[in-house]
């Protein structure tokens, strides 16, 4: 891991990097490739460029809507360079904490200001968490990104380490057609809100789909939101 850190990050990101992981007790899990997801791209700076800006206007209006008028602890989960946990952290009833595979983007988001207490390296198919860790947990455009198993996983995991519920920022297909795993930079499966909702029916009792105001081309954005409560 610190071959390939060194040879994509400048001195400085991968000192920040490795400080970072230091400061923290939990061991850095393997990246596992599986043919399809290219995990690559999560030690990528331009990656982590990208995330700074990806849901201004959109997105990141939405997740303050949802998290507004609650309170608790809540978990981004994939949270990237921690931006989204900047945007909230102006709600002071919400303890905000965050996880990512990659200890390059968590070092930004400790750079931010951000605990590193509050910070935890760690896969989300199989978290370092204990059950009903937290009152709520979110993801913003990450769910798409993982295989079809490791959807059900990381669903899985929101189940166990939540007491509320969760909620999933997703593409779906703007015609309403499984197009499966596509390829542009950064591969995704672009399907159905109906395939969405069962592989979410796998784990969760009920599930409820809200518009977001992420779009693109081919793809509208929607709020997987997840309850363990049966409706």
């Amino acid at each position: 891991m610190s071959a390939i850190m060194k040879q994509l990050c400048p001195p400085i990101l991968f000192s920040a990097a490795y400080r970072f992981r230091q400061a923290i007790s939990r061991t850095t899990p393997v990246r596992h490739h599986d043919g399809t997801q290219d995990l690559d791209l999560y030690w990528d700076p331009k990656m982590a460029d990208l995330l700074e800006t990806w849901g201004e206007g959109n997105a990141w209006n939405d997740i303050q809507l949802l998290m507004v008028n609650r309170s608790g602890k809540v978990l981004d989960i994939a949270c990237g360079t921690g931006k989204v946990i900047e945007i909230l952290s102006r709600f002071p009833s919400l303890e905000l904490h965050g996880c990512d595979i990659s200890d390059l983007l968590l070092s930004r988001a400790a750079k931010r200001g951000i605990g590193v207490d509050r910070l935890s390296i760690t896969d989300a198919t199989k978290m370092s968490y204990a059950d009903k860790s937290f009152d709520f947990a979110y993801s913003i455009g990450s769910l798409e990104h993982f295989t079809e198993d490791g959807i059900v996983k990381f669903l899985a995991e929101n189940i166990r380490i939540s007491k509320g519920p969760t909620f999933h920022m997703i593409p779906v297909s703007r015609d309403g057609v499984n197009h499966g795993w596509i390829t542009p930079y950064q591969s995704y499966f672009n399907n159905s809100e109906e395939w969405w909702a069962c592989k979410c029916r796998q784990v969760y009792p009920s599930v409820t789909f809200l518009e977001s105001s992420w779009s693109d081309k081919i793809s509208r954005g929607r709020w997987m939101m997840c309850s363990p409560e049966s409706p």
